[in-house]
């Protein structure tokens, strides 16, 4: 298999893998003949999510583990097992008006990779802006909630599609903390069963250029 088509493999996985679905869920297509579903019982409405207030930005730069997500994402939901160790590392911005810098080290059959993003600041205080090729791409950042020195909970959004992480300054983190990772999720409907826990072991520091992936 030529290097292009490994490493065109290889993006669509860690694009995946971080939470934005390349592709929306589609809906079957209906027949005249299949019958009219039943309606389906109301749902508790998803509680609103809102940043955190007076979030520093300039706080949260260094490194931070990945410690759980939860999402139902079709990758995840299929390939929750098969999570790797991973680190993020942001970058502050040097003007208000700069992206902040994001590198992310995970594996791939065995082998590390780094993965190069830009989060744009906005004028609102704690949400972020990951831009994709077209608008309707672009993913929405809420700082949830941190503590700068210990944790941080982030929430990503695009379209109807919503991830939200735990990060953690060390692999280690207070059951406290989790337990109010957990709580955050359920209030948007993402329940212990979509909740995915990442190996605390087996991190990558660093990868070469060849295994380097800059996301524009």
């Amino acid at each position: 298999m030529c290097a292009g088509m490994v490493r065109m493999c290889v993006y669509l996985y860690l694009v995946l893998l971080l939470g934005f679905s390349l592709w929306e869920p589609v809906d079957g297509r209906r027949t005249y003949a299949r019958p009219k579903p039943k309606p389906k019982p109301d749902k508790k409405p998803i509680e609103e999510i809102a940043p955190a207030q007076k979030v520093e930005i300039s706080k949260m730069s260094g490194q931070w583990y990945l410690l759980s997500v939860a999402s139902r994402c079709k990758y995840l939901l299929e390939h929750g097992y098969k999570v790797e160790g991973t680190i993020i590392t942001l970058t502050a911005p040097v003007s208000p008006s700069a992206p902040i810098k994001v590198s992310t080290f995970t594996k791939h059959n065995f082998q590390c990779w780094e993965i190069k993003q830009q989060y744009e600041t906005t004028k609102n205080v704690g949400q972020l802006l990951l831009k994709g090729k077209i608008k309707e791409k672009n993913s929405e950042i809420l700082i949830v909630d941190t503590d700068y020195n210990s944790y941080a909970i982030l929430f990503y959004k695009r379209m109807k599609n919503h991830t939200l992480k735990l990060y953690g300054r060390t692999p280690e983190i207070a059951e406290a903390i989790v337990d109010k990772f957990e709580d955050i999720a359920k209030k948007q409907d993402l329940g212990l069963d979509v909740v995915f826990q990442f190996p605390t072991y087996g991190f990558c520091q660093s990868a070469d250029k060849e295994h380097t992936l800059v996301m524009k």
